[in-house]
């Protein structure tokens, strides 16, 4: 078997890193939701959470509350939409902005995947977490605080200002 190189190079290669164990818990999510037969992608459950517990949203309150693009938060919405999860209404006071809710049906999903889904892959993640040493998620709360704080960029110009 080859040298895992990603694991090898350590902080140089976090984001990779991270990024990979992310989409193996995504794709593991996905045979998980397909197993009790739900017809999503693992990665649109956070916009119906969201809907779910703020209430409806626009497209730039959705992006703020999960922390991604508007641009990717449009094409997820528009697929939800299109599989009758969410409905798009035009704000009375601004036609331009369409608040997202949930559909009946959306609805129903929530509902089913706060009872049967979301505790099994809770309990799955949590499974894997708990074997660590310490706090998983406190450490990515410490890290996103840091990274918000000052971001990586301003870090390492900060370093190669202190270079003699």
């Amino acid at each position: 078997m080859a040298d895992d190189i990603v694991r090898a190079l350590g902080y140089l290669c976090l984001g990779s890193r991270l990024k990979r164990i992310g989409e193996q818990v995504q794709a593991d999510t996905q045979r998980i939701m397909e197993h009790m037969n739900v017809d999503l992608q693992a990665g649109q459950y956070p916009l119906l959470a969201a809907i779910d517990r703020l209430g409806p949203l626009s497209i730039g309150e959705l992006s703020e509350a999960l922390g991604v693009t508007q641009p990717g938060v449009t094409r997820a919405a528009g697929l939800l939409a299109e599989a009758g999860y969410l409905t798009a209404r035009k704000e009375k006071g601004d036609q331009r902005i369409r608040r997202l809710s949930l559909t009946l049906e959306g609805a129903a999903l929530i509902a089913r995947s706060k009872r049967e889904i979301w505790p099994a892959i809770e309990a799955a993640v949590r499974e894997v977490c708990d074997a660590l040493d310490g706090s998983l998620l406190d450490r990515l709360d410490q890290m996103e605080d840091a990274l918000q704080e000052k971001p990586l960029h301003r870090r390492a110009r900060d370093k190669e200002g202190a270079r003699p």
